[in-house]
């Protein structure tokens, strides 16, 4: 869907679309669903083993790979053989684009494969693939705040991440609870009213927080968590409706990325991308899933395996355009060397996923 969007896109049959801040919108919508589906999906009988280091890796692991590959680029772009040079505070707000893995990819190649990996491994990639995705947005919005709008004090920082933890969770628990009394005390007369009901209050679980300061990824991913575990009629039904629209979420996203993008941009970028690439895959995730599960006493195929399933995709390409569509961070350059690395990480870390989990001996 990339390639179509790019076939369609201005260096191919010239359809014109340019609004980063529509597309901002469009995938800030498509990413909630697809972290309230995933959300639906995850049991807590199944998480519930692994909720220690699946949390450290989704928060702890965001921050320490932002960090880790913010510095790198920083020290890359100041290589006169790259062509070009990044503040520190673009390095940083370049790698917490890219700092959280992408739910939607690591959902649908887990369960399209049917991996059943040992040591409870699948529930901690989803759980981290799904729940990572608030502490990005999070690292994503202070960087833009910097770089926007001059010296941000520790206290608004600090205050930032307490109301968008506090309101997220609030909200999306209460947005939960609301919508499980109404589906269980109402009847609806025509049969699929009530995944309508449903998709309604995803979004609110979304806006609500997201217009009081919260952060309504958190809320989304939380409310489908409450959702997916509650005891309700035509629960089966309301999965497999959002499995679908999930698809169509992500299909949406990727397709309107290439219309965004400029293939004939590509090539000035390709080799600070690659480099980037390279060192986020084979050098920062690994240290970082080293770091944080050796106290867990991960064995180290297991770290292996976790270190190469950091798909980065539809979330990290959300937040380049959010950040594209602040005007005065960065021009094309940084949008189109997210848009490479992406494409990297499918193509390469994708692909080759089930064939590392049998080569390390974890189905």
């Amino acid at each position: 869907f990339l390639v179509v969007g790019m076939l369609f896109g201005s260096d191919g049959l010239g359809l014109q679309f340019h609004d980063a801040k529509d597309a901002q919108f469009i995938g800030m919508v498509a990413l909630s669903i697809i972290l309230f589906s995933g959300g639906m999906d995850t049991k807590f009988r199944e998480i519930k083993p692994i909720l220690g280091p699946g949390i450290v890796l989704s928060t702890v692991g965001v921050l320490l790979t932002a960090l880790f590959t913010g510095l790198f680029i920083w020290w890359l772009s100041g290589m006169s053989w790259t062509n070009i040079y990044l503040p520190i505070t673009t390095s940083l707000l370049l790698a917490a684009t890219m700092s959280s893995t992408d739910s939607a990819s690591v959902f649908a190649i887990l369960r399209s494969q049917k991996m059943n990996l040992k040591h409870n491994l699948r529930p901690m990639l989803e759980l981290e693939s799904g729940s990572n995705d608030p502490c990005s947005y999070m690292l994503t919005t202070i960087m833009l705040g910097l770089i926007s709008g001059g010296k941000i004090s520790a206290g608004a920082i600090t205050y930032t991440v307490f109301a968008q933890i506090i309101y997220g969770v609030a909200i999306g628990a209460l947005m939960a609870g609301i919508t499980i009394f109404v589906l269980k005390k109402f009847q609806v007369t025509t049969e699929g009213f009530d995944t309508i009901l449903v998709f309604a209050f995803v979004l609110l679980a979304y806006a609500v927080p997201s217009a009081v300061g919260g952060n309504g990824y958190l809320s989304a991913y939380l409310f489908g968590i409450v959702l997916g575990n509650a005891d309700l009629d035509n629960k089966k039904s309301l999965v497999h409706f959002f499995d679908g629209v999930t698809g169509l979420m992500q299909m949406l996203v990727f397709f309107l990325v290439g219309l965004l993008a400029f293939p004939s941009a590509l090539p000035a970028v390709v080799f600070p991308s690659l480099m980037i690439a390279l060192f986020l895959t084979f050098v920062a995730r690994p240290a970082v899933v080293c770091l944080l599960l050796t106290p867990f006493r991960s064995k180290w195929r297991q770290q292996i395996l976790v270190s190469w399933a950091g798909l980065r995709g539809a979330a990290s390409i959300v937040f380049a355009i959010m950040a594209r569509s602040s005007g005065r961070v960065f021009e094309h350059d940084i949008f189109h060397m997210i848009f490479f690395i992406v494409l990297f990480s499918i193509l390469l870390q994708g692909t080759l996923l089930p064939y590392v989990a049998k080569m390390l001996h974890m189905i």
